[in-house]
């Protein structure tokens, strides 16, 4: 009986010692001893014991996968400005904000600019906080009366922004510098109050070929980020809030601004790509641009251009500035009641992977 007892238990006993053995000359394990030991011999192999990363997908932001697309005129350029020449166009991977950034989200930012407060507990990276002005970050409400001639916009100068009847609308009367500012912010919010070691990639607004490429949804040649030629679906619903007609606004469903989750989303899940408020983009504008940026990842960065390209098309503009191709601009520093913007920030990772979720971040 002993010995049928002992036959029974000895391949477990020996699994255990095995276990408790190997491990111990680094043959079983993960964490680089075996390449410590060939470091020590001279070999090079890398620096042991480094910690896995896998890139979050941040709060209110979808993946765009990378892809290649036909940048430029869809349709007839009625205004003849002659600068959306076609270019084949090839875009990495990144995030982007669902929605146009709200009242709210920018009130948040404002707060904590107000309190010189950006961590909860003591910051998770090595940079310097932001140096902000409170005061020069603020929203120009008067835009609501200034933008236009004649305009009774006191009503919206007054509650706009303040009133938590318009929380989930687009923000606006904020500058191209404004909103370079918040996305310097937003940076800084995240990597100093996540739990890792290592910063991840800055939010920033997206180029303009980053923009169209997503307005498109997904689609090679689209003339509208629904696909197109219609500006209605088949119920007879205006697909975007914009001037339809000669001026008759409230046709879509809003005199003004909608909130920011109102409109379908396109193939990538983006809200208002078109209409609603028109977009700061990163890139300076040139009408000739085009021609002078790569076909990779372009981006036309010139610091002394003060004209940024709008994108999008807006509330208050024709059908023909909600079209994907179409470029418009505005000086840096002027705010004015049709223009807000959204966020980005670069995938890092393998090309055309995007398998991430939002709870999948590990420690680097």
């Amino acid at each position: 009986m002993y010995n049928k007892f002992n036959l029974r238990f000895t391949p477990v006993i020996v699994g255990l010692a095995i276990a408790t053995i190997l491990p111990g000359c680094g043959l079983f394990n993960k964490k680089g001893t075996a390449s410590e030991k060939m470091n020590r011999r001279g070999e090079v192999t890398g620096v042991a014991k480094r910690d896995s990363w896998q890139q979050n997908l941040p709060y209110d932001m979808v993946p765009v996968k990378a892809g290649t697309f036909w940048m430029g005129q869809s349709d007839e350029d009625i205004a003849f400005t002659q600068s959306s020449m076609n270019k084949q166009i090839t875009i990495s991977e990144f995030f982007m904000d669902k929605y146009e950034v709200s009242n709210n989200k920018y009130r948040q930012f404002l707060e904590a600019v107000k309190e010189g407060v950006y961590a909860t507990g003591t910051p998770t990276t090595l940079k310097d906080e932001p140096q902000l002005n409170y005061d020069e970050l603020r929203p120009d409400t008067t835009v609501w009366s200034t933008s236009f001639s004649y305009h009774y916009g006191d009503p919206l100068m007054e509650y706009y922004f303040d009133h938590p009847a318009f929380d989930n609308y687009p923000v606006v009367g904020v500058t191209w510098d404004q909103a370079k500012k918040y996305c310097e912010w937003r940076t800084y919010h995240q990597n100093a109050n996540d739990e890792y070691n290592f910063d991840a990639p800055s939010f920033r607004l997206p180029t303009e070929a980053e923009w169209e490429y997503a307005a498109k949804g997904g689609k090679d040649v689209a003339k509208y980020p629904w696909g197109g030629p219609y500006l209605k679906n088949k119920r007879g619903c205006l697909m975007a809030n914009f001037k339809p007609g000669r001026g008759n606004y409230i046709d879509d469903g809003f005199a003004y601004t909608a909130p920011v989750d109102v409109f379908a989303p396109n193939g990538f899940g983006l809200h208002n790509m078109s209409g609603n408020v028109a977009e700061w983009v990163l890139d300076a504008y040139a009408p000739t641009s085009r021609t002078a940026t790569w076909d990779l990842d372009p981006v036309y960065d010139v610091p002394t251009e003060p004209r940024k390209v709008v994108r999008g098309g807006s509330w208050k503009d024709i059908a023909h500035y909600l079209e994907t191709s179409t470029r418009t601009y505005e000086y840096q520093d002027v705010a004015q009641a049709h223009i807000g913007f959204r966020t980005v920030t670069t995938f890092i990772g393998r090309s055309g992977s995007m398998d991430v979720k939002s709870s999948a971040r590990r420690r680097r």
